[in-house]
């Protein structure tokens, strides 16, 4: 049995991941987040809480679960919060990352794969879709954040395999928090008026296939970069068109802008996406396409729905 430890698993990708791995009968699961468990089902893997910015609360965990893996999901998302709060960036996003590489390199008893996540904002945008030999160039602190935390992975001695995506997208338990597709669906069903730029370029990845990557990729004792995204690369106009598409919205109310005229705390780069060549053919990765994750979200909306009338 693969005893697996999961970071952030009150997160998107994180309750994906526990959702996922409690009923493997193979995976012997310890979901960890700070504070307390916010999923609903609390029943098929261990909860501990864990705060990652917390160096001996880090090794303490480890050295109590002793995991084969760790995946890493726990980080500082919020691109424009990096750039405002860049001290807690900088603790939550490269001193953890530090503090699990450490703690993994001095544990004896056996050695742990660790799976970081990493993101598409390690790269300027100005010559994507990337491939993993793409040298990243950040522009935001978000960014070299996340490369740094990257740099640390990659020179240290452990087992290790950082997993790239872009823009999850997905429902989670309480919806405390809303996605790009809901969010364009909800505001065009309403006839709200909506600002929408036509000059970032993304590949949306359904949470659920980002958290496939993750499994597949500790399953198979992984070993180095792969880009696990969504298959299809649009602008973010066309991703909210195709949301208006699929629910048969008109798209009167979208005012197209640039970047620029946002006023936003960081840069964000251009043109981004991945090939996904590696994963696929590594790793078994098969992505749904856009309008299949739509749907994938919308059923779950539905059900959320059905279940708090």
């Amino acid at each position: 049995m693969q005893k697996i430890l999961v970071t952030g698993s009150n997160g998107l990708l994180g309750q994906k991941l526990v959702y996922a791995l409690r009923e493997d009968k193979e995976v012997d699961l310890i979901a960890t987040a700070k504070g307390e468990n916010r999923l609903i089902e609390k029943n098929g893997y261990t909860y501990f809480s864990l705060d990652i910015s917390n160096k001996e609360n880090v090794k303490n965990v480890i050295e109590k679960f002793a995991p084969d893996t760790i995946i890493h999901t726990a980080a500082m998302t919020n691109v424009d919060a990096c750039e405002t709060e860049k001290e807690m960036c900088r603790l939550l996003n490269v001193a953890s990352v530090r503090f699990f590489v450490e703690a993994i390199e001095h544990f004896t008893p056996k050695r742990i794969h660790f799976i970081h996540l990493s993101t598409d904002f390690i790269f300027d945008g100005k010559n994507g879709p990337y491939t993993e030999e793409d040298e990243p160039n950040p522009i935001s602190y978000y960014g070299q954040s996340k490369y740094d935390a990257e740099l640390i992975v990659r020179n240290s001695t452990i087992d290790w395999a950082i997993l790239r995506t872009i823009i999850v997208y997905g429902i989670t338990d309480n919806m405390s928090r809303s996605n790009i597709v809901l969010w364009a669906r909800e505001a065009l069903s309403k006839k709200q008026h909506i600002k929408v730029v036509d000059d970032q370029f993304r590949s949306p990845t359904l949470a659920e296939d980002l958290a496939q990557g993750c499994i597949l990729a500790a399953k198979k004792k992984a070993k180095g970069i792969y880009n696990v995204s969504g298959k299809d690369t649009m602008s973010i106009l066309e991703l909210v068109c195709r949301v208006a598409g699929y629910f048969h919205l008109s798209t009167d109310t979208i005012e197209v802008v640039k970047s620029d005229t946002l006023n936003q705390a960081a840069k964000r780069p251009p043109k981004t996406g991945f090939i996904i060549d590696k994963a696929v053919r590594e790793l078994g990765y098969k992505p749904h396409s856009f309008e299949e994750g739509i749907k994938v979200v919308y059923n779950q909306f539905l059900e959320f729905q059905k279940q708090n009338p």
